[in-house]
């Protein structure tokens, strides 16, 4: 993924500074009949065994490159494995014009929970593979794992399905697993996240929105922290501010900071900002100083980088997220 690394400008901040507060009373918590959505006071424990074999199981159909036969291969064993959990899954095949006009084929996958909810939680990820490790100190054609970079948050994604599944609550949630994203090149931006750009254009429901949106991107390496990206505090300070909060209230300050480093990154994020509408924030590691982790885009994203304790982490503040206190901000 291109994922520009940018300084925000003044104009930016001055509107991320104006947006803390846009949002704060902007939800009632009103279920589809009206009603005071509740929300179940036992939460769930994240387990983070199940993440971490479905990162692995991800990684063992080789990289998800559109065009080659692990894509429809691994595309057909997400939707198997949501299938048994969500109420609805819905599953968009078409091309995308990829970089130079080359066709690409497209998969997305949506999973909903709790349909009839009008109060609803976009969470997101991409599935595909990076087709060559551009950022590899010694050779940049060759393929990589990606099992930080996508892995990792669609294997958050699956067991917070499972815990939905087994333990149901008030609130609408919905999962976008958004196909080749990370095919793009860094002369053409809109080159990436066209499997969210197709989306916010075609919603898998008319008129669909959402209260907010959580991108995970990166979530699974050892060592990661996680800073407030300066796009999601422009669009979704809000619950991107309750989210944090919320993690270090579980204690995972380590991983959840509050220093501004400064970066706005190029990512899913921004189209279902501006295309659709639904302020959405980037969750994906990166370093103090606003540079990506060692292995972004490179031959190490694999299994060796992952750790169960950073799955976990996301995971667990996930979950609290949505049980306890899902519109509190």
């Amino acid at each position: 993924m291109n994922k520009i690394i940018s300084i925000f400008t003044g104009m930016a901040l001055f509107a991320c500074a104006c947006n803390q507060s846009t949002n704060k009373n902007q939800n009632n918590n009103a279920d589809s009949a009206g009603q005071q959505v509740t929300t179940a006071a036992k939460v769930p424990v994240f387990n983070v065994d199940s993440a971490y074999a479905f990162t692995a199981k991800q990684v063992s159909f080789g990289p998800r490159i559109p065009n080659t036969p692990a894509q429809p291969k691994c595309a057909e064993w997400l939707i198997q494995e949501l299938k048994p959990l969500a109420d609805t899954v819905y599953v968009q095949r078409t091309t995308v014009m990829g970089p130079k006009n080359q066709p690409l084929p497209c998969i997305n996958i949506i999973a909903t929970f709790n349909p009839d909810a009008k109060q609803r939680i976009l969470l997101l990820s991409h599935w595909d593979t990076r087709p060559h490790a551009d950022q590899d100190a010694f050779d940049k054609t060759k393929h990589l794992d990606g099992a930080d970079d996508g892995a990792s948050g669609v294997a958050v994604l699956l067991e917070t399905a499972r815990e939905l599944h087994a333990q149901k609550q008030g609130v609408g949630v919905d999962l976008l697993l958004t196909d080749v994203e990370d095919y793009g090149i860094s002369e053409e931006e809109n080159s990436f996240c066209l499997g969210t750009q197709y989306w916010a254009k075609n919603p898998h429901v008319k008129g669909y929105k959402a209260n907010y949106g959580i991108l995970l991107d990166m979530v699974g390496a050892r060592g990661s922290q996680f800073f407030m990206e300066a796009g999601s505090q422009q669009y979704a300070y809000g619950p991107m501010k309750m989210f944090w909060d919320v993690a270090n209230r579980l204690g995972y300050s380590d991983y959840f900071r509050y220093e501004n480093n400064g970066s706005a990154i190029t990512d899913d994020h921004v189209y279902v900002n501006t295309m659709a509408n639904i302020p959405t924030f980037d969750i994906i590691a990166l370093q103090p100083n606003g540079n990506f982790a060692p292995h972004w885009h490179t031959q190490n994203d694999n299994m060796s980088v992952i750790d169960k304790r950073t799955l976990q982490v996301v995971g667990q503040t996930i979950l609290q997220v949505i049980y306890a206190q899902p519109f509190e901000y």
